[in-house]
């Protein structure tokens, strides 16, 4: 490789060499948040394991102003080459470092705060009266650090940082850890020093200079929660407050291990590109993840923001033991998202977590089952790569097996496991092996249980079995094969996983274990039975398919006494019989008689299921010209649900479970102009616009009251008013939804440049709403259009490669149906270059779900259209 010198850059890999390792960071930061742009000082303490005369760290667009190499005998100054392909630095020495030895480096550097959702970046408000306010935060994870201050920017090259940041009285600065003093300087300036961090990786250091105000309150061990906000919105931080109090008590007791550090901070960012970020001492959140207004949010909002800061604070993973290397990034993600049901189910079990996770592992089999998925454990290289692995396979596959593992170990054995782990490793990077031999261990008595075995097969191969199940007489036959969404056969071939098989039948409500190791086995039971239902809460990830009658016995089951199975069953089956239908093991019609049970289901899990499974369907004929056969669909489903949506109550009362139930089925009657539901929402939107907005309206009716008033220019000119003053996150959101889905393609249009542009609609919602135009049947084709022309800005803000990207990609795509649509997305995405994103993986999800929609659609419209 050439340096930027011309010269010859003297290491050519995108890995840094392992012949020295930082110990110790001094940082000293010097943001202008006028000029918009920083400079600092590093000082790193450096270990030296190999004689070397060369240092190679990595720095990402920044000014090197000085290199020194300070000895005892004095300062020497030191060659610098830059590589910024790699975005490395060559630290040149006239003599060679000694194994062994202690050296420090120092490098005065400066750049620009950026303007993208990494790095140091600068973010923006604006206040009631209209005035823009600016501050500087960070996002370092997964390869950003470098573009803040010279370092060793990956995962293993674990140190301990102190920081010291100037500002302007005007401002305070919040780090990692607590300020030990600040010093006055000349001109007015005021040094914040920050206590010494624990030992930790790069991608979690964390500085935000900012006019935020801040609420406290100390856990049972007196570690100080303070959660930071926008001044305006402060009265909106005591729910997150008290979860994170909550929280964090929880997993002390859970992992045994005391939370390492004096205080934990949130900070709610006004631009944030993903939901939150672990950072340690100072998790930072997108303001709808981390405000919450009693008055004004729902119950599903109350669940997000304790979802989210469980997820934050599951950091005994992920910051107390790290992995080596991004492939195993599951180990931090999946192991939070997994956390996430565990802590919220004990500590807020009103917010019924359950039924959300449940979700999350069919999201992840969505992905799983094409063929350009990819093992929860992968090799990644480059920062494109890494910024890949933040997916849904990572996290929610991730946290779908952990929790398939547990319910076999059984939670007493997992959790001793994870403690023995996390006490083991604390401070260090691991890889997955590590975790499994924690896991496995002297308990099993005389049973020899190969835990890593097992989970080999579900972390190192991509994809997820299917397992099909035949009945004769008392001879249960079993076998398995990979479930794949494709029209290549051999694609299946060779895949072999252990499954932790759980069941239950009609004579025997215990739950019965049997591990598949084998293509095929045989089960006995002790007597017939009428049915049996496999992977039992649906805690396995795996599908099912009851070959034979299987599926008529289920069928009649759901029929005559659906309450036998839990909800989760119920959704898992509804779910399985309509993906199997894709593959060609199950008929349409098959599919659709189970669905008829619907109109007399009323959990939350099996419904929203049946929505899941049914609506995409008529979507797929939206974007076709086959009016008549869309509206049977949708006649059909609301046919089903008819009874459920006349029993709502227009109010907030029940439990959760219930309200959320009621948001979504409000919703759906009005989205689908069922006469009850559109009579109710008009009205009550028109007198919530007479009265200027200041009526009251229940929240678990707003979405769809909403979503009525935005189909006119009338009521979408006093929704984006409303909008553009309001200080509720909440409601802001469910406004940005509701005019995303409107038919006025002129305002959807304008609604779509002003995100770009970002003064009044923030950036970071673009890729909501242009996901939202997408499935508006008035609005797909302008959001193809609009993802097309705006391509190259939208990868430079949100990062190639980032799963921001992705949902847009993944999100604008996946109804199409036509080989025309799929002629013309290959035409967008094989114009690329590497560059600008042609090699990633999301643009292959893409191609091959539409292949798929094509091959669903001439499978079987024919069958739909008979049926219906």
């Amino acid at each position: 490789p050439t340096s930027t010198s011309g010269q010859p850059f003297p290491w050519h890999h995108m890995r840094l060499p392992k012949t020295v390792s930082p110990l110790h960071y001094d940082l000293a930061i010097h943001p202008n948040l006028t000029t918009l742009d920083f400079s600092g000082v590093v000082r790193i303490q450096l270990e030296v394991h190999r004689d070397t005369s060369l240092v190679i760290l990595h720095a990402k667009q920044m000014q090197i102003s000085e290199a020194l190499l300070l000895a005892p005998e004095g300062a020497r100054p030191l060659r610098v080459l830059e590589y910024p392909r790699f975005h490395q630095l060559a630290l040149l020495l006239d003599s060679p470092l000694a194994k062994g030895g202690t050296y420090q480096v120092l490098l005065g550097f400066s750049a620009n705060l950026s303007d993208s959702f990494h790095g140091f970046y600068k973010s923006s408000y604006r206040t009631s009266s209209g005035e823009v306010r600016v501050l500087a935060s960070t996002q370092f994870e997964a390869t950003f650090a470098r573009a803040a201050f010279p370092c060793f920017d990956e995962p293993a090259f674990k140190a301990k940082f102190t920081i010291q940041i100037i500002r302007e009285p005007r401002h305070i600065a919040i780090s990692n850890m607590p300020i030990v003093k600040t010093v006055e300087l000349p001109g007015g300036l005021l040094e914040d020093h920050f206590d010494t961090t624990v030992k930790m990786s790069t991608y979690l250091v964390a500085y935000i200079v900012s006019d935020f105000l801040s609420v406290s309150k100390t856990t049972h061990r007196g570690v100080k929660i303070s959660v930071y906000a926008v001044p305006e919105k402060i009265d909106q931080t005591a729910l997150a407050l008290d979860a994170a109090v909550t929280l964090l008590d929880f997993y002390e007791e859970y992992f045994h291990i005391p939370y390492p550090l004096p205080k934990q901070d949130l900070a709610a960012i006004p631009d944030f590109q993903s939901g939150a970020m672990e950072n340690w001492g100072l998790s930072t959140y997108r303001e709808t993840a981390l405000l919450y207004d009693p008055h004004k949010s729902s119950p599903s909002d109350k669940l997000a923001v304790t979802k989210v800061i469980a997820h934050e604070y599951a950091q005994w993973f992920g910051n107390l033991v790290t992995m080596e290397w991004w492939n195993d990034l599951w180990l931090n993600e999946g192991f939070a998202k997994f956390m996430e049901l565990i802590s919220v189910n004990v500590t807020h079990p009103e917010l019924q977590v359950d039924d959300v996770f449940l979700g999350k592992c069919f999201e992840a089999m969505e992905v799983d089952s094409l063929p350009s998925s990819h093992p929860v454990s992968t090799h990644v290289e480059n920062p494109v790569q890494i910024q890949e692995m933040f997916d849904d396979v990572s996290y929610d596959k991730g946290a779908c097996i952990l929790n398939m593992l547990r319910d076999f170990l059984t939670p007493e054995a997992f959790e001793i496991g994870i403690i023995r782990y996390l006490k083991h490793f604390s401070y260090q990077n691991t890889v997955s092996q590590h975790l499994w031999e924690s896991l496995s261990n002297q308990w099993f008595s005389d049973d020899e249980l190969d835990v890593q075995a097992i989970m080999d097969t579900w972390t190192l191969q991509e994809g997820f079995p299917l397992v099909t199940v035949e009945v004769r007489g008392r001879e249960v036959r079993l076998s398995q094969e990979r479930y794949l969404k494709t029209d290549d056969p051999s694609l299946t071939e060779g895949f072999l996983w252990q499954i932790p098989l759980t069941y239950v039948t009609s004579a025997s409500s215990t739950v019965h274990r049997f591990l598949l190791k084998t293509k095929t086995d045989v089960l006995y039971l002790p007597q017939e039975v009428d049915w049996l239902k496999f992977n039992v809460d649906m805690s396995g990830y795996y599908m099912v398919h009851y070959a034979g009658d299987g599926w008529n016995a289920i069928i009649h089951l759901l029929q005559h006494n659906h309450t036998v199975l839990t909800s989760n069953d119920r959704a898992s089956l509804i779910h399985d019989v309509f993906q199997l239908v894709g593959v060609g093991k199950v008929r349409l019609d098959t599919a659709l008689d189970l669905s008829l049970y619907l109109s007399r289901e009323t959990e939350t899990m099996a419904v929203t299921q049946g929505f899941e499974e049914l609506v995409p369907l008529y979507k797929l004929m939206e974007k076709r010209d086959m009016a008549a056969l869309e509206n049977q669909m949708k006649g059909y489903i609301v046919d089903l649900f008819r009874g459920l949506i006349d029993r709502q109550n227009w109010d907030d009362s029940g439990s959760v479970s219930e309200r959320v139930l009621r948001s979504y089925l409000l919703l759906f009657g009005c989205v689908r102009n069922y006469p009850p539901c559109v009579e109710k929402a008009t009205r009550l939107f028109n007198e919530w616009r007479a009265s200027g907005g200041h009526m009251s309206l229940p929240v678990d009716v707003t979405m769809a009251v909403f979503m009525m008033g935005a189909r006119t220019p009338e009521g979408w000119d006093f929704l984006f008013e409303k909008y553009r003053t309001s200080l509720q996150m909440s409601v802001k959101s469910r406004m940005k939804v509701a005019m995303a889905f409107s038919p006025l393609r002129d305002k959807l249009a304008w609604m779509l440049e002003q995100s770009v542009q970002g003064d009044v609609m923030k950036l970071q919602d673009l890729p909501d709403v242009v996901v939202t135009v997408s499935r508006n049947p008035r609005g797909y084709n302008l959001a193809w259009d609009f993802l097309r022309a705006n391509w190259h800005t939208l990868i430079k803000k949100f990062d190639l490669g980032s799963n921001i990207i992705a949902y847009m990609v993944t999100g604008v795509t996946n109804r199409y149906s036509t080989t025309e649509m799929l002629d013309e997305v290959k035409r967008f995405f094989g114009s690329l270059t590497e560059e600008t994103g042609s090699e990633m993986r999301s643009i292959q999800q893409t191609y091959e779900t539409i292949q798929d929609n094509i091959r669903w659609m001439e499978a079987h419209l024919p069958e739909l259209q008979a049926w219906l």
